[in-house]
């Protein structure tokens, strides 16, 4: 049998590549899957540690799903994530077009090239027909491969066949020859030495008969005409290439050096699916986390920094991202892991920063107006607020509901907190507590002010600080917990807290 290993080997320095090249191919066809972002940010992370070129292009050919609609949320969620690409359907490049619907003339030329040399030849075989050879081989036990009976008619069968599609619509599709007694083989970035016989592979399809490419035939000229260097992709695309390294070969092209990443998956050991909604990539961004802890977090699925490190600026992971640091095993998406993740970003942020991060989610709550509409000193009232709750929170998303009570005027009580601590001994505690805030005037409003008056009353009374504070608590915020009361006493303002407190005697607090 004849072996040919058709791919270079690993190190981006060698291998007689001018310029690294990689890039990305998504299909428009719904949201942005979160394997497909992982694999853009694996691609960038190559390109920029060694300064090559990292280009987006458009698999559009599935016509009944693909949508512009669906490329502009791409180019959004990959902006967001701050992979910027040097090459694509909206920046240009010297190979464009970037996408396949408007690359059909040099698919077509690629083609009939083959067809010329013979490596391709026309099927004229209805779909019930190839049916009844899948049936036929399963009912055998055996592995399904077309029979070639398009590849042996006669011209004169050819040619009745041609005027039976015509008559019935229809146009033939385009197959690969696949040559018998050929070992494929690989020694692929990630997982090594791989073959596959050229025996196990049936004669496929390249070309449908609307002159639209298969998958296998297209991303072969997309990489050759494109002048890829390096592919870089997920482990499911391991079985297509063999198909993808005869097509190279047939046209006497150098196939790019190969890398297959693991799958992801989920804490339950399944593998995250489309159907997954936590597998789209703008959901995390709806939910709060910021774009450089999920930056952070996915570079870690599969790959591991050589100090262990797990909270790592962007500069830091381009600087020691090396693919022989990436494992060919799946990498678990922990959902837990990547919240801890999100909180040490947010502990991080300076006040300014984390109000400019937070208004776009309080106002979606309803609690602030349009962002560039605020005044100074509602910008600064908001900062005191969201900095209460920047050590608590994982998530921008749960900013709202934490922080609601300091921005409405009226707020909603927990019953049971109600319940449990507005019972009628906290009755003369709240009225005294009232007593002695109301002589505060607003420049007296303050954490120190606050608290000596408070610490005060529970000494003179002999009472521990829980008796005292909780029915403050629960009548000013409504919930059992909160920041540190004097906090969010001086945050809240005197209004608002001496309003609810009289709000509580009168109608929560039994007499």
């Amino acid at each position: 049998m004849n072996s040919e290993l058709i791919s270079p080997t690993s190190r981006p320095a060698k291998d007689g590549w001018h310029e690294i090249r990689v890039r990305i191919a998504p299909s428009p066809t719904g949201p942005v899957h979160l394997g497909n972002i992982h694999t853009a940010l694996f691609n960038w992370l190559f390109a920029r540690k060694y300064g090559g070129k990292f280009i987006l292009r458009f698999e559009d050919t599935d016509l009944e799903r693909s949508d512009r609609k669906w490329e502009e949320l791409i180019y959004k969620e990959m902006r967001w994530l701050g992979l910027d690409w040097d090459e694509g359907p909206d920046v240009g490049g010297p190979y464009a077009p970037y996408r396949q619907t408007e690359r059909l003339e040099i698919y077509r030329q690629y083609a009939e090239r083959l067809r010329e040399q013979g490596d391709v030849y026309y099927c004229y075989c209805s779909p019930e027909e190839l049916e009844a050879e899948r049936k036929a081989a399963e009912q055998s036990g055996t592995v399904y491969k077309y029979s070639r009976r398009c590849l042996h008619l006669t011209d004169t069968e050819r040619k009745a066949k041609e005027e039976e599609l015509r008559a019935a619509g229809r146009r033939p599709v385009l197959r690969f020859r696949v040559p018998e007694g050929v070992t494929l083989a690989w020694d692929d970035l990630i997982r090594g030495r791989i073959e596959t016989a050229s025996d196990t592979i049936s004669d496929f399809v390249i070309m449908r008969g609307n002159g639209i490419p298969l998958y296998n035939f297209a991303v072969v000229v997309d990489d050759i005409t494109m002048k890829i260097s390096h592919v870089i992709r997920g482990e499911g695309h391991i079985s297509n290439t063999p198909m993808q390294l005869l097509v190279y070969r047939a046209l006497g092209e150098r196939p790019p050096a190969l890398g297959h990443i693991g799958h992801i998956l989920g804490t339950d050991g399944k593998k995250l699916s489309k159907r997954n909604g936590d597998a789209y990539v703008g959901d995390y961004r709806d939910r709060g986390f910021l774009p450089e802890a999920l930056f952070n977090f996915l570079a870690l699925l599969g790959w591991t920094p050589p100090d262990g490190q797990e909270i790592l600026s962007r500069e830091a992971i381009i600087e020691a991202f090396e693919l022989e640091r990436v494992g060919k095993s799946p990498a678990i998406f922990d959902l837990e892991k990547l919240e801890w993740m999100n909180g040490v970003y947010l502990r991080s942020l300076d006040r300014e920063e984390l109000v400019r991060r937070a208004l776009p989610y309080l106002q979606r709550a309803g609690l602030v107006g349009e962002p560039g509409e605020l005044t100074a000193a509602q910008r600064e009232q908001i900062g005191r607020v969201v900095g209460l709750y920047q050590e608590r929170i994982k998530t921008l998303a749960e900013i709202g509901p934490a922080t609601e009570y300091f921005f409405r005027d009226e707020i909603e009580y927990d019953a049971k907190a109600v319940q449990k601590v507005l019972k009628a001994a906290s009755r003369p505690h709240l009225e005294a507590v009232v007593a002695r805030l109301e002589h505060l005037g607003a420049e007296e409003w303050r954490v120190e002010t606050l608290e000596r008056e408070l610490d005060g009353y529970v000494a003179e009374q002999g009472l521990r600080r829980l008796e005292v504070f909780q029915p403050i608590r629960v009548a000013v915020t409504g919930r059992t917990a909160s920041p540190p009361l004097f906090d969010t006493l001086a945050v809240l303002g005197r209004e608002k807290v001496l309003r609810r407190l009289r709000y509580a005697l009168d109608h929560l607090v039994p007499g």
